[in-house]
């Protein structure tokens, strides 16, 4: 099984120029500036303004701006789907750098806004509070996200903004606040900023992570109503929020309508269907997806063929994993870490601990560092073999090259030697997670629960359900299903009956 790979080099592309938009603030005076010429900005738009290389002030015309070249970092640039849009990131400038290293260390609400008070309102500082926000966002480090942006609206003298109120309801909405989101909405309204479709598109996502249905589709009635047409960001939020929550039917429904709808997906609403399929095992409708995307003409991107690898790989389709692999790299696009873990679990899923290892191996090869998920796929692909000097040979060089193991990382491992009944490993790899500092939760603990059971040992069993009824693991469905299935196959009626 030995892959052939056809990797293209990638081709990068140095950016000269940061484009900002100047903000407006409270204050009673205006900002002017001149370009390099002397010539007064006033005359230009608000949004055609930038700094170039030598920090100086230019406009541009933004209506033949292509964003495959560059593109605004405000405004334009920010998307509730994945921070900026186009892959265009900012970098942050030395003051911004302090204020993300100072919101770091995990400061209380009331410092955050002490510190930003002693900055001097300025574009520059706004766009740096901005990119700060947005970083926030990527690294989904909410209550930060929602400190400043409460500071910019509540105490600062800069003027209210329709993304900044975009970020709190997304914060909001991530951390199934849903009241807050539409609170935060209606202040929008109130302070005459008009919504626009990210607007609509997030609180509808809050309403969905919220299992609120009824309440989403009546905000989708409500954009309709202010002029604002359905368009693919709405869909594409609709449908990301129902995944999220739990309503993948639901968010099948809402594809088919955006369809009927006349609104054309976009390579991420594809890649969105494609991974709920894949995740629902139905890895041939994910193929269904990615071919009705091919024949109207929608490119699809790395992410879209990383998740038909993975819809592959969860049923261990091995071979199909690597034909998509493989039309990737033809594609021209360079694999991931992503899409080398894809491939690897559908080795692991197929039984065959090798083939993952060859992959593990060829990631190295071609200057791709091989990440914490990495690791933990090729320890479970032994694991899973019975290869146990394998999988714990990788789990130590995991923290040979610095990677801390996580408890998915742990458990792994423990299921490994969990299936051939080995007590005294794992209970080695338990202690071995209380000295890390992991705490030991319900998953973990009926891991043991099965294992004692499984093996006869109903004492430490019992031991290991006291610990849970007196500790902070809850039991749950499982371990008492558990239970009921050990004691039922050992004969006790009457302790199996008293679960009930």
């Amino acid at each position: 099984m030995l892959l052939i790979c056809r990797l293209n080099s990638i081709c990068t592309v140095k950016l000269n120029h940061t484009f900002i938009e100047p903000r407006a603030c409270i204050n009673e005076f205006e900002w002017k500036s001149n370009d390099a010429s002397g010539v007064a900005l006033e005359k230009f738009k608000r949004d055609s303004v930038y700094i170039d290389k030598a920090g100086k002030l230019r406009n541009f015309n933004h209506k033949k701006l292509s964003r495959k070249k560059c593109g605004s970092l405000r405004g334009r640039g920010w998307k509730f789907g994945s921070g900026f849009v186009d892959g265009i990131f900012p970098v942050l400038s030395p003051t911004a750098k302090k204020i993300m290293d100072y919101l770091q260390k995990g400061v209380d609400t009331e410092s955050i806004w002490g510190s930003l008070d002693m900055l001097q309102a300025s574009l520059e500082i706004w766009d740096d509070i901005l990119t700060v926000s947005v970083q926030l966002r990527m690294r989904k480090q909410w209550d930060s996200i929602i400190s400043i942006c409460r500071w910019i609206l509540l105490r600062s003298s800069f003027k209210q903004d329709v993304i900044c109120y975009n970020l709190l309801i997304d914060a909001f909405g991530q951390k199934f606040l849903y009241k807050e989101a539409e609170s935060t909405y209606l202040q929008l309204l109130e302070a005459r900023c008009i919504p626009n479709e990210d607007t609509y598109a997030l609180l509808i996502k809050a309403y969905c992570l919220s299992g609120l249905l009824e309440k989403a589709e009546a905000v989708f009635v409500e954009m309709k109503n202010y002029g604002l047409p359905s368009s693919a960001v709405v869909y594409n939020s609709y449908i990301n929020g129902l995944m999220k929550g739990g309503n993948p039917n639901k968010a099948e429904e809402i594809f088919l309508r955006m369809k009927r709808d006349g609104c054309k997906p976009s390579t991420e609403t594809y890649t969105m269907l494609i991974n709920l399929y894949g995740k629902d095992g139905k890895s041939f409708m994910a193929l269904k997806v990615f071919n009705e995307m091919l024949s109207h003409k929608c490119k699809p991107n790395i992410c879209t063929y990383t998740a038909l690898v993975n819809a592959f790989a969860r049923e261990g389709l091995c071979e199909k994993a690597e034909e998509v692999f493989e039309q990737m790299q033809e594609a021209g696009l360079e694999p991931d870490v992503y899409s080398y873990n894809a491939l690897m679990e559908a080795y692991s899923r197929a039984g065959f601990p090798y083939g993952a290892a060859e992959i593990f191996s060829l990631m190295q090869h071609m200057g791709c560092e091989p990440d914490r998920a990495s690791y933990n796929i090729l320890v479970d692909a032994y694991g899973r073999a019975g290869f146990l000097n394998d999988a714990e040979a990788v789990f130590e060089d995991m923290k040979r090259v610095g990677i801390t193991p996580t408890m998915k990382s742990h458990m792994v491992l423990l299921s490994a030697f969990s299936k051939t009944g080995n007590v005294s490993k794992c209970e080695d790899i338990l202690n071995q997670m209380c000295k890390s500092g992991l705490k030991l939760d319900t998953f973990v603990l009926n891991s043991m629960l099965n294992l004692y059971g499984r093996l006869g040992q109903f004492g430490k069993m019992e031991e290991v359900l006291t610990v849970m009824e007196n500790g902070s693991c809850e039991a749950d469905i499982s371990t008492y299903n558990i239970l009921i299935n050990r004691y039922g196959q050992a004969g006790f009626i009457d302790k199996m009956e008293g679960l009930f």
